[in-house]
């Protein structure tokens, strides 16, 4: 999909725009969405409510419920993805978006509750010193666990991904980051779509292009609506595809920073 190709942006009623035009830093949040109806509305005006003087963008990854309505009613600018592509595929539209209209930065939220947009600022302060900052569940705040095999999967996979990043990385399955300009003109042309890309072969695909990556400890919350991707009996497909796409990632020659006028 060319910068051409972006779907219209379908603007929300509060949206605010305008005050962020003299922000040295302009901030969008990206908020994927899948039939979140029951959650989204509400997750958009604490976004909003809690960081008032940025844009709320929700991309609509082929609902079939009322997402849209919902999100817009809330007052966030909807993007319309015609089928479902996964996170993957919202996010790069995401971020295509954000260069095409002159964001620098982008937070990506989830839809359906389980991040404290009253974290965003922590992610935001250590972009000073790195290209993409995490939000870690597994970093001694909060009570979120995972278990069992998904739990050892999630740890090894952040072993080697530590390695690559030369830094300590506790939760590599985080979507809850922040990406500021050389991640986001990076991750606007070579974002994964696919399964668990948006998170594992994203961090490698930056790691070897030479982005900074941090992260930050964040809690994470029940979900607001909606039913959670993973369950238990999905633990053995999710280890397999999660090495699979980790494998993958390092199969795939490292991006240039040169793309779109970012330098090395």
């Amino acid at each position: 999909m060319s910068g051409a190709d972006l779907p219209q942006v379908r603007p929300g009623p509060l949206a605010r725009i305008e005050s962020m035009s003299s922000s040295p830093s302009r901030v969008l949040i990206v908020m994927p969405a899948f039939n979140e109806e029951e959650a989204i509305g509400d997750v958009v005006r604490e976004v909003q409510s809690t960081l008032p003087d940025v844009r709320v963008v929700v991309v609509d990854d082929g609902s079939k419920d009322a997402t849209i309505a919902a999100a817009e009613s809330a007052g966030a600018d909807v993007l319309r993805l015609p089928f479902n592509l996964g996170v993957g595929g919202a996010m790069r539209l995401g971020y295509r978006f954000a260069v095409e209209n002159g964001y620098d930065t982008v937070v990506q939220i989830d839809s359906d509750g389980q991040h404290d947009p009253a974290a965003v600022p922590r992610l935001l302060a250590e972009l000073d010193e790195a290209d993409i900052v995490i939000g870690a569940r597994f970093a001694g705040v909060g009570e979120y666990r995972a278990h069992g095999v998904r739990r050892l999967a999630m740890r090894m996979i952040a072993g080697v991904l530590s390695r690559t990043a030369k830094t300590p990385l506790t939760d590599t399955t985080s979507g809850f980051k922040a990406c500021g300009p050389r991640a986001v003109a990076l991750f606007a042309d070579n974002y994964p779509a696919e399964y668990l890309g948006d998170t594992i072969e994203a961090l490698v695909i930056a790691a070897r292009a030479g982005c900074r990556i941090r992260q930050v400890p964040v809690a994470m919350r029940v979900r607001a609506g909606g039913r959670p991707s993973h369950n238990p009996f999905k633990a053995a497909i999710y280890l397999m595809r999660a090495f699979l796409a980790l494998g993958f990632a390092y199969l795939r020659p490292a991006p240039s920073m040169t793309e779109r006028g970012v330098a090395t």
